[in-house]
C-alpha cells in the first residue's frame, strides 16, 4: 500500500478532523486486535441509565492518540525534545493503552477471567503486536512499561493528568450528556510543559487544573458511580458467575467459542503467558458474545441465572439503596430471608439477589502521583498547594459510601 492511502482522516464529533499521523497508527487501526474496540462499548451498562452513552473504546482510543499529537506540538514547541521515534513511540503507546479491555470492561475482570487486569492482558497484546510488527513497537512498549529515560512520555501516557483521562472525561460527558464533566482539553494541553523531566503546568493553567479535578470527582458520583450503574454491573457480574459456577459443575450452556473458553476453564495470567493461542481466543471475545448469551439464558433451566437474565434483557435492575455508613446485618437479613422465602432460594441462591459492598471515590491522589504546578519564580508545586479558589485537598479526599442490592420485590 502506498504511502499516501494511510494518511487517512477520520471525523471524531468532539475533536472534529483526526489525521493519523504515522504509517504504524494507520496498520496498527487495520489490525483485528484493535477493530475489535468497535465491539466494546466505552461505558459498559452506561446506556441503561444515559441511552447515548454508546460509544465504544475505538473512539477513546482515537480521541487519546489526537490529544498526543497535539500535547507533543506543544511541549516541542517549548523546547523540549521529542525526537520523531520518540513522538510516534507515546502516540502508538496511547493508541493501544486500552487493547486489553475485556467486554463490559471490569465486570470481566471480576467473573470469568481471574483476576487478570486488562492492563496486563494490554501489555501481551502489544508484545504480539510488536512481533508482528518486527519490534517497530520496542520504544513504544517503554514509554508504556516506564521503562524509558524521558519519564515524562510515560506520564502522557499514564498519569493524574494524562491524555486518557483527558480524552475521556470530555468524550463520556459529550455522550452522556452530563455538563459537569466537561473540560477545556486545549488549555491544558496548552498549558503542558516538562520540568526536570517531569510532565508539569504551567501557573496561568491552574484553574483549568482546578475544573478537570472537580469534573472527574462529579463525573465518578453522576456517570461512573451512578446507583443505577452500579446495579446494573453488578447485576452482570451475577449473571457472568452464575454461569461460570454452572459451567463449572458441568451444566451444558449456550455460548460463543470465545465465551465457552473463558466460562468452562480458569485461565490466570500464567495461562495467558504460556498459550498464545488463549490470547486470540480473548481478542475475540466482544460485547456481543455475553449479550447473545444473556439473551439466550433467560429460559435456562436453572432458576437463579434465568431470572437475572430476564431481569437484565428487561431492565429490571436491583433495587440500589446507597449511605455513608455501613448497613446493620438485621437489615441485610431481613432481606435475604424474605427473597427466599419469595422465590423459595437456598442461602446461596439468595446471594445472587442480596449484597452489600462499598465504592470509593477519589478524584486526585497525590500519594501515587501528583500533578504539578510551575509557578513563574521556576519552583513546582503540588496542586493542593498551589491551588487558591478552592480547597483541592479537601475535594480530593477520598469518599466511601455502601451499597445494598436486592430484587424489586
Amino acid at each position: 500500500m502506498s504511502q499516501q492511502n494511510k494518511k487517512k482522516i477520520f471525523n471524531d464529533p468532539i475533536y472534529g478532523f483526526i489525521t493519523i499521523p504515522y504509517d504504524i497508527i494507520f496498520d496498527l487501526i487495520e489490525h483485528p486486535f484493535f477493530q475489535r474496540l468497535r465491539r466494546i462499548k466505552q461505558l459498559g451498562l452506561t446506556h441503561l441509565v444515559y441511552p447515548g452513552a454508546l460509544h465504544t473504546r475505538f473512539h477513546h482510543a482515537m480521541g487519546t492518540m489526537y490529544l498526543m499529537t497535539k500535547a507533543v506540538e506543544v511541549i516541542r514547541s517549548k523546547g523540549i525534545e521529542i525526537t520523531e521515534e520518540e513522538a510516534e513511540g507515546v502516540c502508538v503507546a496511547i493508541l493501544l493503552h486500552d487493547i486489553g479491555h475485556g467486554p463490559f470492561s471490569h465486570a470481566l475482570e471480576h467473573s470469568i477471567v481471574d483476576g487478570v487486569s486488562h492492563e496486563e492482558i494490554s501489555t501481551l497484546f502489544m508484545d504480539v503486536l510488536n512481533k508482528e510488527f518486527n519490534c517497530k513497537l520496542d520504544l513504544a512498549l517503554k514509554i508504556f512499561r516506564n521503562e524509558y529515560s524521558k519519564k515524562f512520555l510515560h506520564q502522557l501516557v499514564s498519569s493524574q493528568l494524562d491524555m486518557d483521562r483527558l480524552d475521556y472525561l470530555r468524550r463520556d460527558s459529550f455522550f452522556t450528556g452530563v455538563s459537569e464533566g466537561v473540560i477545556s482539553t486545549d488549555r491544558i494541553i496548552k498549558m503542558l510543559t516538562v520540568k526536570n523531566d517531569e510532565l508539569v503546568i504551567e501557573e496561568k493553567g491552574i484553574y483549568s487544573i482546578e475544573k478537570f479535578i472537580i469534573a472527574r470527582r462529579l463525573m465518578y458520583w453522576q456517570v461512573y458511580l451512578h446507583k443505577t450503574v452500579l446495579s446494573a454491573e453488578n447485576l452482570l457480574v451475577n449473571i457472568l458467575k452464575r454461569a461460570k459456577e454452572l459451567a463449572s459443575n458441568n451444566n451444558e450452556l449456550f455460548c460463543t467459542p470465545a465465551l465457552r473458553e473463558f466460562l468452562y476453564n480458569r485461565h490466570t495470567l500464567q495461562d495467558f503467558k504460556s498459550t498464545p493461542s488463549l490470547l486470540t481466543t480473548f481478542s475475540e471475545l466482544d460485547d456481543y458474545d455475553i449479550t447473545t448469551s444473556i439473551k439466550v439464558w433467560q429460559t435456562n433451566g436453572d432458576k437463579v441465572l434465568s431470572m437475572l437474565c430476564k431481569m437484565m434483557v428487561n431492565r429490571k435492575l436491583y433495587r440500589i439503596k446507597v449511605q455513608k455508613k455501613k448497613f446493620e446485618k438485621n437489615e441485610v437479613d431481613e432481606l435475604i430471608n424474605k427473597v427466599s422465602k419469595k422465590y423459595k432460594m437456598s442461602e446461596h441462591e439468595v446471594s445472587f439477589f442480596v449484597f452489600h459492598d462499598s465504592i470509593f471515590n477519589n478524584a486526585y491522589n497525590s500519594k501515587n502521583d501528583r500533578i504539578s504546578i510551575l509557578l513563574k519564580n521556576n519552583t513546582v508545586l503540588d496542586i493542593t498547594e498551589a491551588a487558591d479558589t478552592l480547597s483541592i485537598s479537601e475535594i480530593s479526599k477520598p469518599v466511601r459510601k455502601w451499597f445494598l442490592c436486592s430484587p424489586k420485590i
